[in-house]
């Protein structure tokens, strides 16, 4: 935010151009504030001929230029409570904008802008975020239409890492974001001293201005969000590894802070494969691991469920095969019942055991299991499962000529862990 050396400015600023320079190193991100003043007509550069000041809501490193620190910038912002982490001068040029032929080199300005960078103490322990107040000293070239005023510095906090887990920056890589803003002093450090010099802001005129974040090795670079949506982002008209995104200022906004944002990643080597790498690994993973899973899964159900029992009491019995009640053997009586006496008593799927030498001798065979199981604990339904009593039943029928020759059966008890143990 710009602000007068006197209240109520009847200038306003623009051209003004607020430009990033993003490279993969990622260290302190220079920054280029260009400007000029637009004078109303009727008046003339020197009846508007002041100081004005740059309130930056962050911290300011990089280069200085030569000079002695501005005491008078110290002492303004001790006055008011704050306290100063820093001084000196940042570089302060004049570039013109046509001279014809090639663009003469910028000039500099002689003891470029004093700058104090201060921070806002509530305790010990409690510091607020740095602010910066710089001063740009008066030279005619600032109401000059064909002159901008370009200041250089260096932000040291302007991009920030996205907390993500390890393993997102595995695979996609580590993500920053980084913003760019006019007008917004809504910092511990940096609303104080605007809400005094609210009567000195100075505006933005009706000429073309712009927030722009260029980078560098632009085929190293992805970018994941834009904001706001009416943001720009296009490649550079001059080098095919930079791209560039701008947003406009619209001067209609008033105070109200405008806010270019981009979430971005720089990737190198192998990196810029690992999405579509560990896709691969996991798929294969998956179709390896899947089998083993799904064992796993079975033997452990089938434990919980040899543990506890859920159901009614007079439910627990669990019966495969065909286990023949004693009643119906009993009913059972050789030379006598025939075949289909049998089928009818015992069920219609025996297996049938016939001998070669003897054609007319046949042995029907019923198998079955019938489970129990022991319970400890009852509460409702919900049982659990000490262990699980198992009847193996076998019953050989001999037939001679479809009459009941002689019958045996056979059960074996045992003891099992589950219910569908062997």
């Amino acid at each position: 935010m710009f602000l007068a050396s006197r209240p109520n400015p009847d200038f306003t600023v623009g051209p003004l151009f607020v430009r990033a320079i993003v490279t993969p190193e990622l260290g302190p991100i220079e920054v280029r504030v260009q400007w000029s003043l637009v004078v109303p007509p009727r008046r003339s550069g020197a009846a508007v001929e002041q100081d004005l000041y740059l309130l930056w809501p962050g911290p300011v490193d990089g280069e200085t230029a030569g000079g002695a620190a501005d005491p008078a910038l110290a002492r303004f912002l001790t006055e008011r409570g704050f306290t100063v982490v820093r001084q000196g001068r940042l570089p302060l040029d004049a570039r013109q904008l046509w001279g014809g032929g090639r663009r003469p080199p910028p000039e500099p300005i002689e003891g470029g802008a004093p700058f104090a960078s201060y921070v806002r103490e509530s305790g010990t322990l409690d510091r607020s975020a740095p602010a910066t107040w710089i001063r740009v000293p008066w030279t005619p070239k600032l109401v000059n239409r064909t002159w901008l005023i370009e200041l250089r510095m260096k932000l040291p906090q302007l991009v920030r890492e996205r907390r993500a887990s390890w393993l997102e920056n595995t695979i996609w890589g580590r993500r920053y974001s980084l913003a760019l803003s006019f007008g917004d002093v809504r910092t511990r450090a940096a609303f104080p001293v605007y809400f005094e010099h609210r009567d000195r802001v100075v505006r933005l005129a009706e000429d073309p201005s712009q927030l722009l974040i260029r980078f560098e090795d632009a085929s190293h670079l992805k970018i994941h969000a834009l904001s706001p949506p009416t943001s720009r982002r296009q490649p550079s008209e001059t080098r095919a590894d930079r791209e560039q995104v701008s947003l406009y200022l619209d001067p209609d906004e008033g105070l109200r802070p405008q806010v270019l944002a981009v979430e971005f990643g720089y990737f190198t080597g192998w990196k810029s494969w690992a999405p579509v790498l560990f896709a691969g690994l996991f798929f294969v993973l998956g179709n390896l691991a899947g089998p083993l899973i799904a064992m796993l899964a079975r033997r452990a159900g089938a434990r919980l469920a040899g543990r506890i029992h859920f159901g009614p009491r007079l439910s627990v019995e669990r019966q495969t095969g065909a286990v023949i009640p004693r009643e119906a053997l009993a009913r059972l009586e050789p030379g006598t019942t025939t075949h289909e006496e049998v089928l009818r008593l015992c069920g219609p799927d025996p297996e049938e055991h016939e001998q070669l030498a003897m054609p007319e001798r046949r042995i029907l065979v019923y198998r079955g299991r019938k489970v129990v199981p022991q319970r400890r604990r009852r509460l409702g339904w919900l049982a659990t499962v000490s262990r699980w009593d198992a009847e193996h039943h076998e019953v050989e029928i001999t037939l001679d000529r479809g009459i009941v020759q002689d019958v045996q059966a056979r059960v074996r008890r045992t003891h099992l862990d589950t219910p569908d143990g062997g």
